[in-house]
């Protein structure tokens, strides 16, 4: 199960239509749990498995296509990735997206 959430920047760009591409100052922020079958054929959230944000920001995070990347990984919140190279592993997964700005879950479109 997966929450996404995002700063007022993010949101802003979203009721401007203003995400390809998202502007400097967005964060995007994923919370996943296990999925769990509770009673009654219900879906629930199980265990905590990890949390990952997305910051803009064109100009600090250049070498990585314009993206700071973060993860914490399991009810410790261990940080993932021994070395700051670790974000090659979220810009190679990222990579089908490069023309969605990188962003694999658009925003649903809000109704003014």
């Amino acid at each position: 199960m997966r929450a996404i959430f995002g700063n007022d920047v993010a949101v802003k760009a979203i009721q401007d239509n203003n995400i390809q591409p998202w502007p400097d100052g967005a964060i995007l922020a994923k919370v996943l749990w296990k999925r769990v079958e509770g009673q009654n054929d219900l879906i629930v959230a199980g265990d905590f498995i990890h949390a990952e944000f997305m910051i803009k920001n064109k100009v600090k995070y250049a070498t990585t296509d314009g993206w700071g990347w973060a993860r914490w990984v399991g009810k410790e919140l261990k940080p993932f990735g021994k070395t700051p190279a670790f974000t090659a592993t979220c810009t190679n997964c990222h990579s089908p997206v490069k023309a969605l700005d990188y962003v694999y879950t658009m925003p649903l479109k809000l109704k003014k």
